[in-house]
């Protein structure tokens, strides 16, 4: 059988650079990659250029401007329209050139901060969104609309297949730990390392630590994506609909900030308080995932949070000076 060209936008990404790991080990080595220098996704023209050269068969999406609540406040516009051309430049390209299979990653963002908990996909559009991040979640949903929009134009005519997968909150190799702009866990990681390095007596953390998150190593999120990406047209289509197809991905597993916060310094081995600053915001009070679709498809996540934390610490250590 012939493996099928593949192109990974979003390659020295978290989620990119994992996808490829998982590729690589099931045989797939026709894998295309490019980075910002060579291929700029903002450009329409470069993009289409690209598509018409290279003519890929299958198409991840993993390309995005990602942030946490700090950069996502401070640069809205840049987080919808980035997020929003990437998408379109790189869905439409690969249509014109006859791609036809996409997986879309979107993010569990895309639900509304009030929905119903464990979230289903079905939530989807039915409340107003987290302010903090809405215009990233914005781009997200319309990431997914697109794959949905053009299966319904061009699906039985071209035999387009573009599906979407919303990974819940992720972390893991090659996660952004910048001091300011990084999510969650490796924001808490990089704070808790320093402090005991520096010896200090208290790290403070934005919020009041109440916020339930569901956290998923980033190559259980890819394992899902390549199983998603591959599983039968048939089965795939019976167990979604056609305006609602996204499948989520998550542990099922849920932990409140303060013992996420506990748990990385006892790892860390960080000695001082824990301080939380109750004057900036919390973002959405819970987010878990309902996982039972994927679960129902014949997939389930291996590496639990405390063995994933352990392993990202001592991969963070190795290459802290680079940080």
């Amino acid at each position: 059988m012939v493996k099928p060209k593949i192109y990974i936008a979003g390659h020295r990404g978290m989620a990119g650079s994992a996808i490829i790991r998982v590729l690589k080990k099931k045989g797939f080595n026709n894998i295309i990659t490019r980075s910002h220098k060579q291929l700029d996704l903002l450009n329409q023209s470069n993009v289409q250029s690209f598509f018409n050269k290279e003519k890929p068969s299958q198409v991840y999406i993993a390309a995005a401007k990602v942030g946490g609540i700090y950069s996502n406040s401070m640069y809205p516009a840049q987080f919808i329209y980035e997020n929003l051309m990437i998408q379109a430049n790189i869905i439409n390209s690969a249509f014109e050139n006859g791609v036809k299979k996409i997986l879309f990653l979107g993010s569990s963002c895309i639900y509304p901060k009030y929905a119903a908990q464990p979230m289903k996909e079905n939530v989807l559009l039915t409340g107003l969104l987290e302010p903090s991040n809405e215009p990233y979640a914005i781009a997200k949903i319309a990431g997914i609309k697109l794959c949905e929009s053009y299966n319904r134009q061009y699906g039985k005519s071209y035999n387009v297949d573009y599906r979407s997968v919303m990974p819940t909150n992720l972390y893991g190799p090659g996660d952004n730990y910048h001091p300011n702009n990084s999510h969650v866990i490796p924001g808490l990681i990089r704070r808790f390392h320093e402090a005991k390095i520096k010896k200090k007596k208290n790290v403070t953390i934005w919020g009041s630590g109440k916020p339930l998150r569901e956290f998923l190593h980033v190559d259980d999120m890819a394992r899902a994506s390549v199983f998603i990406m591959n599983l039968d047209k048939k089965k795939y289509q019976k167990y979604t609909k056609q305006m609602c197809s996204q499948i989520n991905i998550g542990s099922g597993d849920e932990i409140t900030i303060k013992q996420l916060a506990i748990t990385i310094k006892d790892i860390i081995g960080f000695k001082g308080r824990i301080i939380f600053d109750k004057s900036k915001p919390d973002g959405s009070p819970r987010k878990l995932m309902n996982n039972n679709l994927i679960k129902n498809l014949g997939w389930k996540p291996k590496i639990g949070l405390n063995d994933g934390l352990k392993m990202v610490y001592l991969n963070f250590k190795k290459s802290y000076e680079r940080f």
